[in-house]
């Protein structure tokens, strides 16, 4: 018989049902005005002269939409998720944790409205007008308190990895959002930033960059130390890499910034900093990985047959190779072809749709049968064709984009015998046409397999029912 003063521990799932859900629905959002701005490189015609719809306003949209909705619902969904679990008590607050989900929302629609609408800082990752920055600030204290009141009130001694990560993506973002986001309102929808010139340059691709390493990668990282083990039975296969993974990760970040301004007005020796310390991210990130499909150890087999752990370990491979190439871009001499072509447009979507996309579906598709008291998905055949939609689409995509750009960085920089230009910058855009249109296609592949996993999310939702989950705070005993 249990102990007369023991006490059960409810976890609060009602947030993280929220979350997960809402992650699929904002990904097919997002991927759906990717698809459409990439049909308008292809087809300029396709904005029909509206100026909303046109692709210098809906680009910051995707990107906001992928990044912040996508993106920034799977990492709340997971992180509440994981840190009731490993330190076995309830989030600090519920009442926060409300106020996160739909503070985040409403921060989500502010952007769907705004950017189309042409308001805009015009900074990358960080477009969003002054009053929206505010919303932002708040939602993410909130987030920042229950997170770590949870992790403050934790009933076992320990600190699980996964927890640093969600940690350190919610200390650096808050930094790198308020220190970007500096700015001085000039009307409702309206600002200047504090910053001038080749500063506020420098102040935004430290954010921009650290958007990527700590939003995109930290967070995200997270998910793969909680998730990867739990799908394949096994344990992490070196805990202690893990942590110097976490220590070498977070601190040589935050110093690569400065690569995206190569050949630009700032200082030389600050871009030869950026490049540097991005070579040495090579190590960290390659560790991570590694220890990441090292976990698979004895457990290689179920790859064969389980399609959501097939997600999570093929999202480490796209991180493997994403974070090989990076810093290879950021060698000044490789930079020199790279900058301004598609080329970036192809890393960055390794990164995104590869790494960032695959990992957070499948720990959603880990996530969303639990909490609907399933003990799968709806249709697991349907995951299956998911995971070959996304695999092949991204490398179409991504492929089209390497030889577009690697094209184009040749036929820019190629000289006739007298010093002129060989090629026009017409005949690049000409040459690129083709390579436009298999990137349509792969992003559509993509997004046909997206609006396979909403059909399946609630098709699990509708025929499973919200689950509470309790656990006893003192074992029971016989």
């Amino acid at each position: 018989m249990a102990f007369p003063n023991s006490r059960a521990t409810t976890f609060n799932d009602s947030v993280v049902r929220q979350f997960a859900i809402m992650t699929v629905v904002w990904g097919v959002v997002g991927m759906l005005v990717g698809v459409i701005i990439a049909s308008q490189l292809a087809w300029p015609e396709l904005n029909l002269g509206i100026s909303f719809l046109s692709f210098g306003r809906l680009r910051p949209l995707h990107t906001n939409a992928v990044i912040f909705a996508f993106g920034g619902c799977a990492l709340f969904a997971t992180s509440y998720y994981v840190v009731q679990r490993t330190c076995q008590v309830r989030l600090f607050s519920d009442k926060l944790a409300s106020f996160t989900f739909w503070g985040w929302q409403l921060v989500i629609l502010s952007a769907a409205l705004s950017l189309p609408l042409g308001f805009t800082t015009g900074k990358e990752y960080a477009e969003l007008e002054w009053p929206i920055d505010i919303l932002i600030t708040l939602v993410w204290v909130a987030y920042a308190i229950n997170f770590f009141g949870t992790i403050g009130t934790r009933k076992v001694k320990h600190i699980y990895v996964a927890n640093w990560f969600f940690g350190a993506m919610i200390l650096a973002v808050a930094l790198l959002h308020l220190g970007n986001s500096a700015e001085m309102p000039a009307g409702i929808m309206k600002s200047y930033s504090a910053y001038a010139g080749v500063q506020d340059a420098m102040v935004q691709w430290w954010y921009g960059h650290n958007a990527v390493g700590f939003f995109l990668t930290a967070g995200f990282l997270g998910m793969v130390y909680y998730f990867i083990p739990k799908q394949a039975g096994r344990p992490v296969y070196s805990y202690r890499l893990s942590v110097v993974h976490f220590w070498a990760l977070i601190f040589t970040y935050m110093w690569a910034g400065p690569h995206h301004l190569h050949y630009t007005a700032l200082p030389d020796w600050t871009q030869s900093l950026g490049m540097v310390f991005s070579l040495i991210l090579l190590a960290p990130s390659w560790g991570g990985m590694i220890n990441g499909i090292m976990t698979l150890s004895g457990a290689w087999h179920k790859l064969r047959d389980d399609p959501i752990l097939r997600f999570l370990i093929v999202s480490l491979s796209f991180y493997g190779m994403s974070t090989f190439e990076g810093p290879m871009m950021a060698i000044k001499t490789v930079n020199a072809l790279s900058h301004y072509t598609d080329w970036t447009v192809g890393h960055v979507h390794s990164g995104a749709l590869g790494w960032v996309g695959m990992v957070t579906m499948g720990s959603m598709y880990y996530l969303i049968p639990r909490l609907f008291s399933r003990t799968q998905m709806f249709s697991m055949k349907a995951v299956e064709l998911h995971f070959w939609l996304a695999t092949i689409g991204i490398v179409l995509y991504i492929a089209a984009l390497w030889i577009a750009g690697v094209m184009q960085g040749l036929m820019w920089r190629s000289i006739n015998a007298d010093g002129t230009l060989t090629y026009t910058f017409v005949e690049s855009v000409k040459a690129s046409y083709p390579f436009y249109v298999l990137r349509v296609l792969g992003g559509v592949l993509y997004l046909v397999g997206m609006l396979i996993m909403l059909w399946n999310a609630i098709k699990t939702a509708t025929a499973g029912r919200a689950v509470t989950v309790t656990i006893p705070s003192v074992a029971a005993h016989a």
